[in-house]
């Protein structure tokens, strides 16, 4: 186990032989580091914070602390972190409240870059970028493979589903559906991520059918459920429509549009 001497790892922690505790740092009661891990220096973990394996972050980042909830009065609450996420400076990520599930979750294989926030109750999926002060309101929901610019704003209970990018400087209001990109403020969709699409080597053929799919929900003029009987007929020779029909039926705050 390689613990610097100059940082303080509360008796009730578990890290794994294998983790690396930098200079300065400090991780609270009831908290674990996994197998792998490396906080570089400076950095605190709060108390019942769960980090996994092959994480790396860095300085000045505080992970686990107590929520900027003013209903928050000292309840046991969690935060979880998955494996393989890079967590650069300055970054900070809260635990849950009672009012929610009383947790905070990140998935793995996360790019959290310098100075982002993840507030309460949030839930984050896997292989996302969240770019320079990113800040992400309290009970939100991030799916998997999606990009934030910096300095953008998510409000609170929104969702952000899969594939879906955000330009710079946007403050998202509403959820974002699966694979469409958005941006401004207020943001406004500006069609799906073709070019990420391409880069991930799907086929125009499928290109195609989600961009009529998104056509079909944002830029034809049917009623949503006029749109879900049209997008179930696409669903049969493409199944990623799927998502973007998850995302109309599980969008409570209506979609950037």
């Amino acid at each position: 186990m390689n613990i610097h001497p100059t940082a303080i790892v509360d008796d009730s922690a578990k890290i794994d032989d294998s983790a690396v505790i930098g200079p300065y740092c400090i991780v609270g009661r009831n908290s674990s580091i996994g197998a792998h891990t490396i906080l570089k220096s400076h950095v605190i973990v709060g108390d019942n914070t769960t980090i996994g394996r092959y994480n790396e972050i860095y300085q000045f980042a505080s992970i686990g602390e107590v929520p900027q909830d003013l209903k928050y009065a000292g309840e046991t609450t969690y935060l979880e972190i998955g494996d393989y996420n890079r967590i650069r400076e300055s970054c900070t990520f809260h635990r849950g409240t009672v009012q929610d599930e009383g947790l905070t979750k990140i998935g793995s294989h996360n790019l959290f870059m310098v100075n982002t926030h993840i507030a309460h109750d949030c839930v984050v999926g896997d292989h996302n970028v969240l770019a320079n002060n990113v800040g992400v309101a309290g009970h939100s929901h991030i799916g998997s493979h999606v990009i934030i610019g910096g300095q953008s704003g998510v409000h609170q209970f929104c969702r952000i589903d899969d594939y879906s990018m955000i330009g710079g400087a946007s403050l998202i209001l509403k959820d974002v559906a699966a694979f469409t990109m958005v941006s401004g403020n207020p943001a406004k969709t500006h069609g799906i991520n073709k070019e990420g699409m391409r880069r991930k080597g799907w086929s125009a053929q499928t290109i195609k059918s989600l961009d009529d799919a998104y056509r079909l929900i944002f830029r034809s003029g049917l009623l949503r459920d006029e749109a879900l009987s049209e997008l179930a007929k696409l669903v049969v020779d493409e199944p990623k429509v799927q998502l973007l029909i998850d995302s109309l039926n599980n969008s409570s705050r209506g979609l950037v549009r």
